[in-house]
């Protein structure tokens, strides 16, 4: 292939092959035996700033400055073995200095009798691609959180607000939700980032040793206290401290903890005198609190101080369009940690995992795609290595025994979340489906949904 011809007055008119190659948007060079180039597209010159004139007779390795020149060259090994590479990421560092993804394609060149001749590379811009992934990412992802959940979207959207102001945060959820990754990502966002983040479980200690966790000791305080003991208050200083199941701090110790957001002061255990309370305090529960409040087992007076604002993470069943994104996630972190090379899950064993109901949410499903990856050596996590509580199941309620599509499961799922949103309303559910109502019933029926006894049409009116 010959080196594109420049416009001068009285120079030939292109040839086919020249137009094309002008006209694509992909950038193309080639170059001779000595590595050095003999042609090089308008594009070429668009993507690298390079121009043609100055590209042309140049080392390739001058001009197109990839991060595979070298001995990762994808050119250099198509030469060696007379196999081209066909869209191999890699960037290249462009006249200005900027760093520029690309996906390339290598071939050999040949002359008339077959002879090799040189190579010619196909490179093509991602940098839109990678900016619209960037994107998306960032639309499903909130520090560690992630969800396609539209449920899970509108706490994203408020979770910088919440993160940049000092007040503190009640999160409700089930047991398994990830309140305390919700909790870390909200200290993440916010000033006090870069303090300490100190997780407290106050159903896990007994209420004595859990009023000396939180505020310390000195010495002298009790018996055995031979030393002072800072609590979890001070090593949280200029941080965040996380107050997991708070419906179960017994009433004397929330006097002392209301005084603490009140004030913003405490006492360690056996101390004289009043210490700052320099945290920012996020709670969590799993229980009702203003229930607990009616029933007098929790303060109110606590209550609104702890309420101030409140957040709710939704429970796996209701967002269960995370489940592929989570397996994924777990399977990429459990290769890292077992050394395994596990490409991903079958259809009908993601199917399986989206029919269940997941009564513990996320820890759950973490749990039992361990469990799989200890059976499975490589390939795809199967039915076979999944947990036998599971595969004994019967899948959609009231529907058919056996592993369902996976197309059926997300239709399940689709329509109890339509339900859901218009609260019972069947007309409504199936204008957003798209569906008419005798189709929604009949969808309903088929794959074993049972129809909310609320109509929702009192409701709308």
């Amino acid at each position: 292939m010959s080196a594109p011809r420049n416009k001068r007055a009285g120079a030939p008119p292109p040839t086919p092959t020249e137009a094309i190659l002008e006209s694509i948007s992909d950038g193309v060079f080639t170059v001779d035996a000595d590595w050095r180039v003999t042609s090089f597209n308008r594009a070429a010159e668009e993507i690298t700033g390079v121009p043609r004139a100055e590209a042309l007779g140049s080392l390739c390795c001058d001009v197109f400055r990839s991060s595979l020149c070298g001995a990762g060259c994808a050119l250099r090994e198509t030469l060696a073995t007379g196999r081209p590479v066909i869209g191999k990421t890699a960037f290249i560092v462009d006249a200005d200095g900027n760093r520029i993804p690309i996906s390339l394609s290598t071939a050999v060149l040949r002359d008339a009798d077959g002879r090799v001749i040189g190579g010619a590379e196909t490179f093509r811009d991602l940098s839109e691609v990678e900016a619209l992934r960037e994107a998306l990412e960032g639309k499903y992802h909130a520090g560690e959180l992630s969800s396609r959940s539209p449920l899970m979207q509108r706490l994203f959207e408020v979770l910088p607000a919440v993160a940049a102001s000092p007040s503190t945060v009640l999160l409700l959820g089930e047991t398994g939700t990830g309140k305390e990754l919700a909790a870390r990502t909200i200290h993440a966002l916010s000033p006090r980032g870069k303090g300490p983040f100190i997780a407290v479980n106050c159903g896990a200690l007994p209420d004595t040793l859990l009023e000396s966790e939180l505020f310390g000791y000195k010495r002298g305080a009790f018996t055995g206290a031979a030393q002072d003991k800072p609590g979890r208050f001070a090593q949280a200083k200029g941080g965040t401290l996380f107050l997991d199941e708070i419906g179960e701090v017994s009433p004397a110790l929330q006097v002392r903890l209301l005084r603490v957001l009140q004030e913003r002061t405490y006492e360690p255990l056996g101390g004289t005198r009043s210490e700052q309370a320099d945290v920012r305090i996020i709670t969590a529960t799993n229980r009702d609190l203003a229930a607990l409040v009616r029933d007098g087992v929790f303060r109110e007076d606590l209550y609104y101080r702890v309420n101030v604002v409140r957040l709710e993470l939704p429970p796996l069943r209701r967002r269960k369009e995370d489940i592929p994104l989570l397996v994924d996630q777990f399977i990429a972190r459990f290769n890292r940690l077992q050394g395994k090379t596990v490409r991903g899950i079958a259809p009908e064993a993601l199917s399986l995992l989206m029919a269940h109901d997941w009564p513990g949410n996320i820890r759950e499903l973490e749990n039992a795609v361990e469990r799989a990856f200890i059976l499975c050596d490589g390939g795809l996590l199967g039915l076979e290595h999944l947990p036998a509580e599971l595969t004994a199941r019967g899948v959609l309620r009231g529907g058919d025994q056996g592993t369902p599509s996976l197309h059926d499961v997300l239709d399940a799922q689709a329509l109890r979340a339509a339900l859901d949103r218009h609260h019972g309303n069947r007309t409504a559910a199936a204008r957003e489906l798209g569906i008419h109502k005798t189709t929604l019933f009949r969808r309903a029926k088929r794959l074993g949904v049972p129809l909310p006894e609320e109509n929702g049409r009192t409701r709308q009116r």
